[in-house]
């Protein structure tokens, strides 16, 4: 009789451990589907299309400060842009047209400009000069014309010229348009824009 009964127990633990295990199976099978799709997911998000400037890809996800972030030609802009302090409102919804100019084109000011106006006593000068590259709303390069005139927010105006399919913004070339963010547009530019007076 005692040794039916080890017997049947061992029964029933052999039955308790199979079960156990084709469980744990199951749930290794699901917890590889789970994962797989959301490397598919994740997948999804990485092959986002959008435009490659300085080395990074450019995406609508993105806000202007969060795209221009991953350039490696804008890295003075940046730089401006937060000792302006004007990170947030470039985060915010906007939309804005941002005309952003490369490392070069602020490289290519007089010297110990731009160390000048990155002084905190500047702050004021360097706003009027970034606001200056900033326009209200979405422009995107199909919306410019020839001889038109954009007003930026600091204010000035900004004119645009079109020869021969090459964009000019004042005294500045578009190298690369149509940078779409989440919150407006980018046009790489090739000069830093100087309002009147600066």
């Amino acid at each position: 009789m005692k040794k039916t009964f080890l017997s049947l127990l061992m029964v029933v633990a052999l039955i308790g451990t199979t079960m156990t295990a084709c469980n744990s199976n199951k749930t290794a099978d699901e917890n590889a589907d789970s994962m797989a799709m959301d490397s598919m997911a994740m997948g999804d998000g990485m092959a986002e299309e959008g435009v490659m400037v300085g080395g990074a890809m450019m995406v609508p996800s993105k806000n202007i400060v969060e795209n221009a972030a991953g350039s490696s030609e804008h890295t003075t802009l940046v730089a401006a842009v937060k000792a302006a302090e004007l990170l947030e409102t470039l985060s915010g919804t906007g939309p804005f047209t941002v005309f952003a100019p490369t490392n070069a084109a602020f490289d290519a000011l007089p010297a110990g400009t731009v160390d000048n106006l990155l002084k905190p006593e500047m702050k004021g000068d360097l706003t009027k000069v970034l606001t200056y590259h900033v326009v209200a709303g979405a422009v995107k390069a199909a919306d410019l014309t020839d001889g038109m005139e954009i007003t930026t927010v600091n204010g000035e105006k900004l004119k645009v010229t079109i020869k021969d399919g090459t964009v000019m913004i004042g005294n500045a070339t578009v190298t690369t348009a149509d940078v779409i963010s989440s919150n407006g547009v980018t046009h790489v530019i090739d000069a830093v824009l100087l309002p009147s007076g600066k």
